[in-house]
């Protein structure tokens, strides 16, 4: 296994650009539009049994960017997303997080003692997250029909670092590389929705403690654990609303940090195990089971271990000007719907969050890339609040005016402007595996939320 390939996620792939400058203005202004509209209708609740699902601003924006995309051939040429712009959305997306990552690095800061109080229970709920995937979704795969698939769409909750993993080992073109790209493509389309009204729906029935929801929500993709977190909060008070979003934060950048090599040397050995106890006794067709196929030597990188995007590739300047437009949308949202006018502590605010985010890709730089962005700036901005830094309170103070639900609605819409490139792909994969792939996302929430439960109410 190349250290090249867990870094990055998969394979270097030479980017091309196809979307200009007029291009990357066209396409946040459509994100303005989106972003607006989306905070206009708000949150909407829907009431479900004893429970209820709420509608966050970010799941409309994520859902107008998709329906843009896909409806693009029927629209006048004013409004069409052509595919170029597709795939510069999807580039746009990662940068954008790691706004959305700082916020939340600096609501950490303040609240470290408070989490490190969690002990146990922020340990051990991160094995939730690494089996929850297998232990909810092989079995249905199985009792599906699914063979070997099953492996590569149940080890892991299947973002890139698991696409390298498959790739490496046994390439994209075997059944455990469909399985995990059906995986990686279900979370794009349908995750971030998939995970919002599932975490909504659980945090309404009042079972569970919020924290332990939270520390449920942080599955490893920026996006989903967004969509988790927010609609979790949405049903708190504003102080709990809070905890709730710094608990989600640690959770998800233990998972970030460490979730490659659980997978990698735990979490994929297990699932192979199980699929052999598991497909005699579930599996349709038992006399027909596949055979594994031998993996590949060690240190050789198989094509096609991620899909392939045309995507731009941005310098330093660009990413600047990326983040500062993004949070530019983020403040549109603080004020229509948290009513938070964008005067100079705000803007203030605004900046501090900015300048985290560049100052982590520069560390990200100069230190080779050996660890991810998303980690740099979660430790500075950690490192801004801790109680003790010098200025940790006013700083505090001028970002704890910006919501972070507010920065995650234009990332939201980022996410939405890109889908339409990936449902040919995704048509192709069958509704098996889709629901499979729901099973192992619900699974990894729950796995990761019941455990947390456990160790914060302990039975007697």
């Amino acid at each position: 296994m190349t250290s090249g390939t867990l870094a990055s996620g998969g394979p270097a792939v030479a980017p091309t650009t196809h979307a200009g400058r007029t291009g990357i203005l066209t396409l946040f202004l459509l994100a303005l539009v989106v972003v607006t509209l989306a905070e206009l209708i708000g949150n909407v609740s829907i009431p479900l049994g004893h429970g209820k699902i709420i509608l966050l601003p970010l799941l409309w924006a994520l859902l107008m960017g998709g329906g843009l995309g896909l409806a693009a051939p029927r629209l006048p040429p004013a409004l069409r997303l052509p595919v170029a712009l597709q795939h510069a959305a999807g580039a746009i997306l990662q940068p954008a997080l790691l706004l959305f990552v700082a916020k939340l690095g600096l609501l950490v800061g303040g609240s470290l003692p408070k989490i490190l109080g969690a002990g146990w229970a922020l340990v051990f709920q991160e094995f939730g997250h690494f089996f929850g995937t297998m232990v909810f979704g092989l079995p249905v795969a199985l009792l599906l029909g699914l063979k070997r698939e099953a492996i590569g769409a149940t080890f892991s909750v299947g973002r890139e670092p698991s696409l390298a993993i498959i790739g490496e080992r046994y390439g994209m073109d075997s059944p455990e590389g469909r399985g995990v790209l059906a995986e990686y493509l279900t979370g794009t389309v349908f995750g971030a929705v998939f995970i919002a009204v599932l975490a909504g729906l659980i945090a309404s029935l009042g079972i569970f403690n919020p924290l332990a929801l939270a520390m449920g929500a942080g599955v490893g993709s920026g996006s989903m654990m967004a969509a988790a977190a927010g609609a979790i909060a949405a049903q708190q008070t504003p102080e709990m609303a809070k905890e709730v979003a710094t608990f989600a934060a640690a959770s998800n950048l233990i998972t970030t940090t460490i979730g490659t090599y659980f997978t990698l040397f735990l979490s994929l050995p297990f699932t192979i195990w199980a699929y052999g106890v598991l497909e005699p006794i579930l599996g349709r067709g038992r006399g027909r089971t596949e055979a594994a196929p031998a993996p590949a030597p060690s240190g050789t990188v198989v094509a096609h271990a991620s899909p392939a995007h045309a995507a731009p590739a941005f310098g330093l300047p660009a990413l600047v000007l990326i983040w500062i437009a993004t949070a530019a949308l983020g403040l549109i949202g603080n004020w229509l719907t948290y009513g938070t006018k964008p005067d100079g502590q705000v803007l203030a605010g605004a900046a501090i969050i900015v300048a985290v985010v560049i100052v982590g890709e520069v560390l990200y730089r100069l230190a080779g890339r050996r660890l991810p962005a998303v980690v740099w700036a979660s430790l500075i901005g950690m490192a801004l609040t801790y109680p003790g830094t010098p200025f940790s309170a006013e700083i505090a103070a001028a970002t704890g005016r910006i919501n972070f639900l507010a920065l995650a609605t234009p990332i939201l819409a980022f996410a939405g402007l890109s889908l339409a490139k990936d449902f040919p792909a995704f048509r192709r994969l069958g509704w098996r595996i889709v629901v499979v792939s729901f099973m192992a996302n619900a699974g990894t929430f729950l796995g990761a939320a019941l455990i947390a439960q456990f160790w914060m109410h302990p039975p007697v």
